[in-house]
């Protein structure tokens, strides 16, 4: 028999979420539109101790002035929250962790704040849930970690709430959808407030409060690299990645990782790859933002179609003039979207290519140090084989059928294809030694042990950040070669092909030439020379663009760099 418990009330969180928009009434009155003097106020109002909030700390923009509202409220009446957000860029995203304001943190990426995360994990003042990729953490919002309050930011909004997220929209939409519909509150910073929005990219009804900042939100230009910075050991790697990766493979949908090495890349297909007869055969579609780096190869007819996660500063205008090849909205500008440029990053691209700072004897790959909790933003999403993709390309099938277990893993009838998943660097790096000011210190790259091994008990993780692993990965790519590691039959031909690229580190070392022959011969690693490449034409002068003002010129003037890339300032992006 059925038993229908009629005293049970279904909709507690509506009718909680309703006493909260009530408290906020008194202050906001009848409408949306709350001024800024009132915002901590309305925080104060909206958020109860121990609330999952989300505050939109992206890639690139960032909700600052909420971020510095929610640092102002009275610990005594918000207290232990339970931050869940895909970045954390600013002090006040933590900040609130040594006030008392919030306790736990769940997040993706945290870049210049991840040394000060460790901090506060060693100090107990924040309890760590889990480091994320971003697809992982935007599915757990709509399963175990949906936002009670969302504090997001978006360009613009009109006075019914209706919101316009512009050029970089980032995660502004999957946040939204995910609080909103869990019957969550939204409150939204934007730049200005009008009467006619170019484009409706979220409807009112999806928001509570919008509050117009005292100034423009921030934003990171995270993806630019001055072409100035690229080294000819850089200009190497770019060859033999394009000529022993991409040609081989016929590589036409890919993402790119950020950094100089895959700008190299960018700036060489109109000059190298030209000279190898390479454009329409490879890196025509693009999960990407938009790189200037990749404006020459753009201009030169190689690109056919870019899908971007967020914007770029100074690419607005130079975007909005390339309909063909950009996703360009009724109003003429750019719509970016990470979750969907992730979903297409994990099961439509053939080919991750990206930078890492260590790899170990197994080609397990890392960018932790023993000091600092950075995450892993979207690398491992798309850093790894899609076992549920279906669809084939012919680099995907290539790719699949020199897999060296295959056999093994579903049997000698079946066909499965591979992503391809390629990390370049350095066997040692050259980094600045901060106790000798004008001195440099190497750092081998491949290492016995990686850091995340150590950061792993330091910040009581209970896994290691490992952001690629060794049987995810198919190719690394260093000045000593290419090893092809999909190839390997098993983990100790892996482990001769890793010491048989790494150079003279402690990996390396460990190798000999008689190995490094055999892997050869093999086909599972090839130098510059079998690529018929001379590293000693491998220079600078490759470069489709050799320094910004050339970038600016390539796009026809379109292109507006950030001024701390203009001649005589500092390049402080992340490297």
């Amino acid at each position: 028999m059925i038993n229908h418990d009629t005293s049970r009330t279904w909709d507690t969180i509506k009718r909680d979420t309703d006493e909260r928009l009530a408290a906020a009434a008194k202050i906001v009155g009848s409408g949306k539109v709350v001024a800024a003097e009132d915002a901590v106020a309305l925080l104060e109002a909206v958020i109860r101790p121990f609330d999952r909030v989300n505050i939109e700390g992206d890639n690139q923009k960032q909700a600052d002035f909420l971020a510095q509202c929610l640092c102002a409220v009275d610990p005594a009446k918000v207290h232990d929250l339970h931050m869940v957000q895909s970045v954390l860029t600013l002090p006040e995203h933590l900040d609130v962790f040594e006030k008392g304001i919030a306790k736990k943190l769940d997040f993706s990426f945290s870049g210049p704040q991840s040394g000060r995360i460790a901090e506060l994990l060693g100090a107990g003042k924040l309890d760590l849930g889990a480091i994320h990729t971003y697809l992982e953490l935007y599915g757990r919002y709509f399963l175990d970690l949906t936002p009670r309050v969302a504090l997001v930011v978006a360009d613009a909004a009109d006075r019914e709430g209706n919101l316009y997220t512009g050029f970089s929209t980032e995660d502004t939409p999957t946040i939204v959808e995910a609080t909103k519909f869990r019957q969550g509150i939204v409150v939204v910073q934007v730049n200005e407030i009008v009467d006619r929005l170019p484009r409706v990219d979220i409807p009112a009804d999806f928001v509570d409060f919008i509050v117009k900042s005292p100034r423009p939100f921030y934003i990171e230009p995270l993806f630019t690299r001055d072409p100035a910075k690229i080294t000819d050991a850089r200009v190497l790697t770019a060859m033999m990645t394009i000529k022993g990766i991409y040609a081989e493979y016929g590589i036409q949908n890919l993402n790119h990782g950020v950094g100089y090495d895959t700008a190299a890349i960018e700036l060489l297909l109109p000059t190298y790859g030209e000279e190898l007869g390479l454009k329409g055969k490879i890196c025509t579609n693009w999960i990407l933002n938009p790189h200037p780096t990749l404006i020459p190869a753009i201009e030169s007819g190689w690109v056919k179609s870019v899908h971007s996660f967020g914007g770029e500063l100074g690419m607005e205008r130079y975007v909005a003039a390339r309909p063909d090849v950009f996703f360009i909205g009724p109003d003429g500008s750019m719509r970016s979207n990470r979750c969907m440029s992730q979903v297409a990053g994990h099961y439509a691209i053939d080919a991750f290519v990206g930078a890492t700072l260590q790899i170990d004897p197994y080609g397990n790959s890392s960018t932790a140090t023993a000091t600092k909790v950075a995450g892993f933003g979207g690398a491992p999403n798309m850093g790894c084989d899609s076992r549920g993709r279906r669809h084939s390309t012919a680099a995907w099938l290539k790719a699949g059928a020199e897999v060296g277990a295959q056999a093994s893993a579903i049997g000698p009838d079946l066909h499965r294809g591979r992503r391809l998943v390629v990390q370049i660097l350095n066997t040692v790096a050259k980094i600045r030694d901060t106790k000798n000011p004008g001195q440099f210190k190497e750092i081998p790259a491949f290492v016995e042990h990686l850091d995340a091994e150590k950061l792993m008990k330091n910040a009581n993780l209970p896994i290691e950040p490992v952001m690629i692993y060794g049987d995810g990965l198919t190719h690394i790519v260093t000045e000593q070669g290419i090893a092809y590691l999909h190839r390997c039959r098993d983990i100790e031909e892996r482990r001769a092909a890793i010491r048989s690229v790494a150079g003279k580190t402690p990996v390396g070392l460990q190798g000999s030439e008689e190995e490094r022959r055999r892997m050869r011969e093999l086909g599972i690693v090839k130098t510059p020379a079998d690529l018929g490449i001379d590293a000693a034409t491998a220079t600078r002068d490759r470069l489709a663009a050799k320094n910004i003002m050339e970038l600016v010129e390539w796009s026809g003037g379109l292109y507006d760099p950030p001024a701390k890339f203009l001649p005589g300032k500092e390049d402080l992006s992340r490297q």
